[in-house]
């Protein structure tokens, strides 16, 4: 059985620019690494990589230094008012990274125009040899992996596709029996991290968990062995664990990006 990539996300080590993000992910131990052409929100410091040639080439120089490979660019969002031919930028930008998969997010309360769009953003994005991974959240439109599953399937698109986050499959009280149904087709890496305690009512402070506070694998309440059995078997596996409070402690990016990837493959291994 081939190794399975281990990818490191923007979110794990929001601080740090492209460059060291793929620096620290060597380090680590990972294969590969996802980044964030745009910022989630309007809050957090950007690192402008699509504007910014020359950091892309300077990125692209330490993935080629280090033979890091990029899974996944993130983040676009569909809303109301989005004119997927926007995206063309970004999507060009990912594939000079050497990415697979965008990151999308469903913010269209109107789930036919959501689901046209996320057509669309499919059809534009073959052209750049990039699946999009609809990422059910449960502040967002695209709320559990139920809705999530019928945007992608009628959409329609071959390279379409559904992000399992474990936070929001947790958080958006989404099923395994549900993930058993999922065409493996229609997914391509999941997003792994671990969960503390039993659901927030408050949705404000769901999102600031996700953005802030997870737990490393094995450190929370989450059936993460439930979850993998129910994905396809070798399944690319993206570390996504913001911790702001180690963050704020002082513990350094390498350092959570090592723990990470070291409680990952402890996880891993007790399959």
């Amino acid at each position: 059985m081939s190794e399975r990539i281990l990818s490191l996300a923007a979110l794990t080590v929001l601080e740090l620019s492209p460059p060291d993000m793929v620096e620290v992910a060597a380090r680590a131990g990972y294969s590969h690494v996802g980044l964030r052409l745009v910022p989630a929100t309007a809050e957090e410091h950007h690192f402008p990589l699509v504007a910014d040639a020359g950091l892309r080439r300077q990125t692209l120089a330490r993935l080629r230094d280090t033979g890091i490979g990029v899974f996944d660019v993130e983040i676009l969002r569909l809303k109301p008012d989005t004119r997927v031919a926007d995206f063309e930028v970004i999507l060009a930008a990912g594939a000079e990274l050497g990415a697979s998969a965008v990151l999308v997010a469903g913010n269209d309360p109107d789930e036919a125009r959501q689901t046209d769009n996320f057509a669309a953003l499919c059809d534009l994005a073959a052209g750049f040899g990039l699946d999009p991974h609809l990422e059910f959240m449960p502040w967002t439109d695209a709320r559990d992996l139920t809705q999530a599953m019928r945007i992608v399937d009628n959409a329609g698109r071959a390279n379409g596709c559904v992000l399992v986050d474990a936070f929001h499959f947790d958080r958006s009280a989404s099923h395994l029996e549900d993930l058993a149904r999922l065409d493996p087709a229609r997914i391509h890496y999941a997003q792994l991290c671990d969960v503390a305690g039993p659901r927030p009512d408050d949705m404000d402070e769901i999102l600031r968990q996700a953005r802030n506070e997870r737990r490393f694998p094995g450190d929370g309440d989450c059936d993460l062995p439930g979850l993998l059995r129910a994905l396809p078997a070798n399944l690319p596996l993206s570390l996504e664990i913001p911790t702001r409070q180690l963050l704020e402690r002082g513990v350094g990016a390498l350092e959570r990006a090592r723990t990470a990837i070291d409680k990952a493959r402890v996880l891993l291994a007790q399959l």
